[in-house]
C-alpha cells in the first residue's frame, strides 16, 4: 500500500513563495511519475507539475517559470517550489504517485494567496 502525505501549505501574501513537500511510503517501483496537481474552489483538479524518476519534468503554463518541481529519489520525496505566488493559485494542492496504470493521491494541502 502506498501513501503519500503532503506539507507545507499555507496562507501567504501574493508575489510571496511557499514550498510544498510530499513524502511517498510503501512498496514504490523506482520507475514512476510524481506530481503536484490543485483544485480551486468550484474547478476541476489540474495539472501543475509532474517530475519523472529520470527528472523529466513538465509544467502548466499557468505556472510555468514561478513554480519549480523536484524530488529525492533516495527518500521518496517530491517537492515544489512556488514563486511569484498570485491569488488565483488559491487552491488546494495534491500530490499525486503514478506507476504504470496505478495512480496514488495524497489528501491534499491548503494554499491561500490573499493579502
Amino acid at each position: 500500500q502506498v501513501q503519500l502525505v503532503e506539507s507545507g501549505g499555507g496562507l501567504v501574501q501574493p508575489g510571496g513563495s511557499l514550498r510544498l513537500s510530499c513524502a511517498a511510503s510503501g512498496s514504490i517501483f523506482s520507475r514512476n511519475v510524481m506530481g503536484w496537481y490543485r483544485q480551486a474552489p468550484g474547478k476541476e483538479r489540474e495539472l501543475v507539475a509532474t517530475i519523472t524518476s529520470g527528472g523529466t519534468t513538465n509544467y502548466a503554463d499557468a505556472v510555468n517559470r514561478r513554480f519549480t518541481i523536484s524530488r529525492d529519489n533516495a527518500e521518496n520525496t517530491v517537492y515544489l517550489q512556488m514563486n511569484s505566488l498570485k491569488p488565483e493559485d488559491t487552491a488546494v494542492y495534491y500530490c499525486n504517485l503514478k506507476v504504470v496504470l496505478l495512480k496514488y493521491w495524497g489528501k491534499g494541502t491548503l494554499v491561500t494567496v490573499s493579502s
